[in-house]
């Protein structure tokens, strides 16, 4: 049994109906949900040049999407497919360095190591928060999660003269 090959299914297949041009293909996403499906879809019909792109779930016991993509005159449906993939993985990236950012904030301003890669188009703005804050989110943002002036990480006045009133007093 060791020796036998485990065969695995593909995770995705491209259905293009006989005679027609390569503007409208539907993309079979095997063990992906509405999570996946509704996500890309909205980065998909971002594109001007898409004409549709809607998903459907074969069936609520299997795990398995059928999406497709009609584009406007030469434009390949594999392109704005493969684009929306590339613009959904830099959002995440750029959701969880956020996230990332701030759990450090919270549990002491440690130096942030963010997770986006290097090709990404998001950019990496100096921040008014800090060092340890590789994002614009400023202050104000800081304060709203909890975090305005804690261990010097923005410079406003008000904030640090705030922390430094209370660690005097105590």
């Amino acid at each position: 049994m060791a020796d036998e090959e485990v065969e695995r299914k593909p995770v995705l297949e491209m259905v293009q109906a006989d005679g027609t041009d390569g503007s409208c293909i539907t993309f079979v996403l095997h063990d992906e949900d509405h999570t996946l499906g509704n996500s890309l879809r909205y980065m998909i019909m971002k594109n001007s040049e898409v004409e549709f792109c809607g998903y459907s779930i074969t069936h609520p016991s299997e795990s398995k999407i059928n999406f497709r993509i009609q584009t406007r005159g030469e434009l390949p449906a594999v392109e704005p497919f493969r684009r929306g993939l590339t613009e959904l993985v830099d959002v995440c990236q750029h959701v969880l360095s956020k996230f990332e950012c701030g759990l450090e904030l919270q549990l002491g301003g440690v130096q942030s190591q963010t997770t986006r890669p290097k090709d990404s188009k998001l950019p990496l703005i100096a921040s008014k928060a800090g060092p340890s804050c590789p994002f614009p989110c400023g202050p104000r943002a800081h304060q709203a999660l909890g975090l305005g002036g804690r261990n010097g990480l923005w410079q406003n006045g008000k904030g640090n003269q705030e922390e430094k009133r209370k660690e005097e007093k105590t």
